[in-house]
């Protein structure tokens, strides 16, 4: 009996920011068309987040720059988008989520049209600060449109296309650019890539009415953040998720911008398999989403889910460090890895989620997911490095090494989240 009731207490506070929505107010339909709206801009943010480093081959060349040099371009965007993330969730959750997500869409297509026509590395650097200011806004929206308006018995789920659509972009991008390089050049791509941009944000204009939140926050509502609007940077749990989030980060960095170009030089894979193994890494982290949002359905077992899943990937890693490989086995190992990740992403946004106050939604997304910018930051100047002094082994044993930080963050915010309750 005492068990049943610690279990309703964590159920009631896991559903503390969406108790807003009662499960039978929510059609199908209206949450499938908020999750696919929202979505469709993840999907944007994150192929944007990924325009560059695919075509470093390219840019190196062209600006006559180094790898570390290109992985500072990355730096710019992700410390610009670091700062930004954590001030826009104050404002999504003063002014509301819709303002300021076609804010940061119109920033992304801005950059892209920029990179395109870009004549010098600092001009890149420059369209990489607009780049960072227009994705900083994401994260902060997207949580807080699906906390607040899809129903509690499908959040499992929204967080698993959430994934799956950021997935999509990653894989779409290189895609597109490298594709678009090889035909025409990599201007045209960047430029082509601009136009996708506007053209999601006309059609999320189109159904703009699906993005209104009321932020007015419930009266006599007991949830809110606690003391003042900086009050639940008080809790532990969203500081540990913080750090998980920075090391989850870096796992992303090192596995868009560099093991696909140190597995080549290890294993002799053809320069066009290279964006394939990225491809492939993501089209199978998205499927692996789609088994983690049924996973993701029990909160209680989010961080073996994690645990699981990263150990999984850790392995793939050391195996491409480690093993002897055939050209063609590379994105294999690449689509094994992305899939073992993907499995534990729904389970990992259940993480922030169960340590978020109610009414906090924007600000707590804000400053956790700035630990993600924070993160790929720091890594490109890293294993930029490492990748310029030939360390390509290197590179990848890191990777592993990450993913098993990772594990053992899961757990230490499932033992703050769970100490913080016996405390109160």
């Amino acid at each position: 009996m005492n068990t049943s009731s610690t279990a309703n207490v964590a159920g009631a506070a896991a559903t503390a920011t969406t108790a807003t929505v009662p499960a039978t107010a929510a059609s199908l339909r209206q949450d499938a068309g908020i999750i696919g709206l929202v979505g469709t801009a993840h999907l944007i943010s994150h192929f944007s987040q990924l325009l560059l480093a695919p075509l470093f081959p390219w840019l190196k060349e062209a600006f006559s720059v180094s790898y570390a040099e290109l992985g500072f371009l990355m730096t710019i965007f992700f410390v610009v988008s670091c700062a930004v993330q954590a001030l826009s969730g104050f404002a999504v959750d003063r002014f509301g989520p819709r303002p300021v997500l076609f804010g940061g869409l119109s920033l992304l297509g801005i950059a892209a049209l920029g990179y395109s026509i870009s004549t010098s590395y600092w001009m890149m650097a420059g369209f990489a600060v607009i780049a960072g200011l227009g994705n900083g806004v994401f994260h902060p929206v997207d949580y807080t449109l699906i906390n607040r308006k899809v129903s509690p018995s499908r959040l499992g789920h929204a967080y698993s296309v959430h994934g799956i659509t950021g997935s999509l972009g990653w894989a779409l991008a290189p895609a597109l650019v490298v594709t678009l390089t090889f035909a025409w050049s990599w201007r045209v791509a960047l430029a082509a890539a601009g136009v996708l941009v506007f053209a999601v944000m006309g059609a999320l204009l189109l159904h703009r009415d699906k993005l209104t939140l009321d932020v007015t926050p419930p009266p006599g509502k007991g949830g809110a953040a606690p003391d003042s609007s900086l009050g639940f940077l008080k809790i532990p749990a969203v500081w540990m998720c913080f750090a998980f989030f920075f090391w989850y980060a870096i796992v992303l960095s090192v596995v868009q911008a560099f093991a696909p170009e140190a597995a080549r030089q290890l294993h002799g894979v053809p320069l066009a398999l290279v964006a394939t193994c990225l491809t492939v890494y993501m089209v199978c982290s998205a499927g692996g989403m789609v088994l983690g949002g049924f996973l993701a359905a029990d909160p209680a077992r989010c961080e073996r889910i994690v645990g699981i899943g990263f150990g999984a990937a850790a392995v793939v890693a050391l195996l491409l460090a480690l093993g002897s490989f055939a050209a063609w086995m590379v994105p294999v190992l690449f689509g094994a890895m992305g899939f073992a990740s993907g499995i534990a992403a729904p389970s990992r946004d259940l993480l922030v989620k169960r340590s978020t106050p109610d009414n906090a939604s924007g600000r707590v997304y804000g400053v956790v997911y700035a630990g993600l910018d924070i993160g790929q930051a720091v890594a490109p100047l890293i294993f930029g490095v490492m990748m310029d002094h030939g360390q390509y082994r290197g590179v990848l044993l890191g990777l592993a090494l990450v993913q098993a930080v990772l594990i053992a963050s899961a757990f230490k915010v499932r033992k703050v989240r769970r100490t913080a309750l016996a405390n109160a």
